[in-house]
C-alpha cells in the first residue's frame, strides 16, 4: 500500500460544469478516497457567485474557506464583508452563507469540511432570496 492519493484537477468533479460561465467548483476529498476531509476548489469568474440568488447553510459541517487569488464579497446572516488572498473565513453549520466575485478578475477559493455521512443533498440547506441582487 502506498499511503496516498493524487487526483489531477480535471479528473475532480466538477459541480459547475452544468453552468457554463459559472467558473469551477472542484471537490476532491470523494475521489482521493478520503474517509475524512471533503476538500473543493472554486473558480469564481467576475459578476458570479451568490448575490441575487440563494444561500445555504449545512445541518452539521462547520466549513473553512480560505481565498487563494483574488477577492469575494460574503454574506453571512446580515453581515456583508470582503476577504482578500490569504483571508479565512470559518462558518458554523447553521450560519447562512454565500459568496460572490465583485471585482474583474477571477477569484479563487479553497473549501474544507468534515466527509459528510451520504450525499451532500442531505447536508445542504438551500435558503431561498437569500441576497437580493
Amino acid at each position: 500500500m502506498s499511503g496516498y492519493s493524487l487526483l489531477s484537477r480535471a479528473d475532480a468533479d466538477d459541480w459547475m460544469e452544468a453552468y457554463p460561465g459559472f467558473g469551477e467548483m472542484r471537490s476532491y476529498g470523494g475521489g482521493l478516497g478520503s474517509d475524512q476531509v471533503a476538500l473543493t476548489w472554486r473558480r469564481m469568474p467576475p459578476g458570479t457567485g451568490g448575490r441575487g440568488s440563494y444561500g445555504h447553510s449545512h445541518r452539521t459541517q462547520e466549513e473553512l474557506m480560505l481565498v487563494t487569488k483574488g477577492r469575494v464579497t460574503v454574506k453571512v446572516g446580515d453581515d456583508v464583508f470582503e476577504a482578500g488572498e490569504g483571508d479565512a473565513v470559518r462558518f458554523a453549520p447553521e450560519a447562512v452563507r454565500s459568496v460572490h466575485n465583485d471585482t474583474d478578475e477571477d477569484a479563487e477559493l479553497v473549501l474544507c469540511s468534515i466527509q459528510g455521512e451520504g450525499s451532500i443533498e442531505g447536508e445542504v440547506i438551500k435558503h431561498d432570496d437569500f441576497w437580493p441582487a
